[in-house]
């Protein structure tokens, strides 16, 4: 089944991605085979993760998740779903 899933790095900073294999995906992140991105941020820690029924619909979310701020993120990790409508329309009005 597709995942997304989304890592703490060493620096802080979250990356987000979408894969088949997640056990995989993690040891070649954490072995700097994956992206250049987590592979200067070792090591990264996953914090939350998603599965999806079809490969484009993981993509997608991905996307979506990729464009959130970084609050947005902090609350999908810490579970607080009530929260993201108010940080996007926050982070929409700072865009303006």
């Amino acid at each position: 089944m597709p995942w997304v899933y989304l890592l703490s790095c060493r620096d802080g900073s979250f990356y987000v991605g979408s894969t088949v294999d997640l056990e995989r995906r993690l040891w070649e992140h954490q072995v700097g085979l994956g992206a250049a991105y987590t592979r200067r941020r070792r090591p990264v820690e996953l914090v939350w993760c998603e599965e999806h029924e079809r490969v484009d619909a993981a993509y997608a979310r991905e996307k979506q998740v990729q464009g959130w701020s970084r609050a947005k993120r902090q609350a999908l990790v810490d579970g607080r779903y009530a929260d993201l409508p108010r940080l996007a329309e926050g982070h929409w009005r700072r865009g303006r």
